[in-house]
């Protein structure tokens, strides 16, 4: 446990040191992601299924808000069904702004779950944005993730009756009520809708309480939720799903949301404390889950040697014990403004200190005086 703290700190250091650099890198690749699901479900329209329009278009998102990685995926949208017919483009567009009227409008700063939404369909994952949502979240973004399924949906629908729609024999009133019906009548679409809202308000419900383990709690809640929302939903609207995958795909998904949960809470509820004050106007009872932390050090590692580096080495003095002062010899002094001794200058002896005889000058001192 301790090593994954010490990962997970490291990471949240890593990812605030290049923060400024990451989060362009993640929203281009989100749209990129994005704009290339649009055109392998759609594509009718040839100059927008391109990669290099894919390309410029994500590196243009990756620099602007996130609104305009939604904008342009709608124009996307209209475009290619504008490629099937003038009234497909313009169902698609009215779809679209009844979202925005009635919907969209309500969660600002959340709608890029619109975006997330098909996405975790595509990858066959679809319960994990709403437990992704309520944990990270609020309720609000139940409003984007049910127009992400109703676009979804709407999208798989088109691409079944491509070949009704491109028929020029078929009448415009005949595509209509053919679009109409494909998205008033799909039953495991308005299953998978309700599911959504359902468990992004339960996990961010039971998310917000204050008892032990609730984001734990609401993960597993979720999932369950969802199960029996879908399991109840196709008996109801007589829809084929498959038991299987529903479960196995619900199982990843809650494991996903317990690595998410670790990420981005991870309190030590072992340390729970629970405080009560009180002021002039009201009694405050707080309840304090510390973070599960650990403490980390920057490790130095030193070669330690026998010898001292040679930085660190001090200049020694060199002793010549051959040196004329050690031989009792002196050299003149310099003269003024002269820098070499020359060589014929004659080395003048020292008085050898042993041959003096200092009692008898001490004698001669006395007589003296």
């Amino acid at each position: 446990m301790t090593a994954l703290l010490e990962f997970k700190q490291k990471l949240k250091g890593l990812y605030g040191k290049y923060e400024m650099y990451l989060q362009p890198l993640m929203k281009f690749v989100l749209a990129l992601v994005y704009f290339i699901w649009i055109n392998s479900n759609m594509g009718y329209m040839r100059a927008l299924d391109n990669v290099f329009v894919v390309l410029i278009l994500s590196l243009i998102c990756s620099i602007l808000p996130s609104g305009m990685m939604i904008f342009a995926g709608f124009v996307m949208m209209v475009a290619h069904c504008y490629a099937l017919g003038i009234e497909v483009a313009g169902f698609m567009l009215v779809l679209i702004l009844f979202m925005m009227i009635l919907f969209l409008r309500f969660s600002t700063g959340k709608n890029i779950v619109l975006v997330l939404t098909p996405l975790a369909c595509a990858f066959d994952l679809p319960v994990l944005l709403p437990i992704g949502c309520g944990l990270l979240s609020s309720a609000l973004s139940a409003l984007p993730a049910a127009g992400g399924v109703i676009i979804f949906y709407f999208v798989r629908f088109i691409r079944s009756q491509s070949q009704i729609l491109q028929n020029p024999d078929t009448e415009i009133f005949d595509r209509l009520t053919l679009l109409s019906n494909g998205l008033m009548s799909n039953g495991e679409m308005w299953i998978t809708l309700i599911a959504f809202v359902a468990v992004v308000i339960a996990v961010n419900l039971i998310r917000t309480r204050m008892f032990d383990y609730a984001w734990r709690i609401a993960i597993v809640a979720g999932g369950v939720i969802y199960v029996v929302i879908m399991l109840v939903g196709s008996i109801s609207f007589g829809v084929s799903i498959s038991l299987v995958s529903l479960i196995v795909f619900t199982v990843i998904a809650v494991l996903i949301g317990i690595v998410v949960e670790f990420f981005a809470f991870g309190g030590d509820y072992t340390r729970t404390e629970r405080l009560e004050y009180e002021d002039d106007d009201y009694y405050y009872f707080v309840k304090a889950v510390p973070k599960a932390l650990v403490t980390t050090s920057e490790r130095n590692i030193k070669k330690i040697n026998g010898e001292p580096s040679k930085e660190n080495r001090r200049q020694e003095r060199v002793v010549n014990y051959s040196e004329p002062l050690f031989e009792g010899e002196t050299l003149p002094k310099k003269k003024k403004g002269q820098t070499e001794q020359p060589d014929d200058v004659p080395v003048i002896k020292k008085t050898d200190i042993d041959d003096v005889d200092f009692e008898k000058k001490l004698e001669e001192s006395l007589k003296d005086l």
